[in-house]
């Protein structure tokens, strides 16, 4: 497992306002994401992202780079942090193969955080 910050999630109530703020704010590029009632991926110099909505005040989702999702949920397990199991945050064969896996967990905690295993290739 890597652990460097590998995508990000921002939760919003309406994407296209979030569109037009954050490419406003620091030059973001946007194109049409598979989030439900809309929500774009975002280009960024550093990690990719995306936006969804119907989550307004959320705070960012942020996930850290796994080679092994099946390993690194086992790893999480056994230290003692949870998995949200109930929560697809993967998507269909064809949004995997273009953003990868992701999981939302918790640490020992209580703490949030994601792990994002990247498509194949990248």
């Amino acid at each position: 497992m890597a652990g460097e910050i590998s995508f990000f999630e921002l939760g919003v109530a309406e994407p296209e306002r979030a569109r037009t703020f954050y490419a406003g704010l620091f030059g973001w590029t946007f194109e049409p994401g598979t989030a439900e009632g809309g929500g774009f991926a975002i280009s960024t110099p550093g990690a990719p992202g995306g936006v969804h909505g119907g989550d307004p005040g959320a705070g960012p989702y942020v996930f850290f780079r796994v080679d092994d999702m099946r390993t690194a949920v086992a790893l999480v397990r056994e230290l003692g942090g949870t998995v949200t199991d109930e929560i697809d945050v993967g998507g269909d064969e064809e949004t995997i193969a273009r953003f990868g896996r992701f999981q939302l967990c918790h640490d020992d905690q209580g703490s949030p955080f994601g792990l994002h295993q990247p498509p194949a290739g990248t």
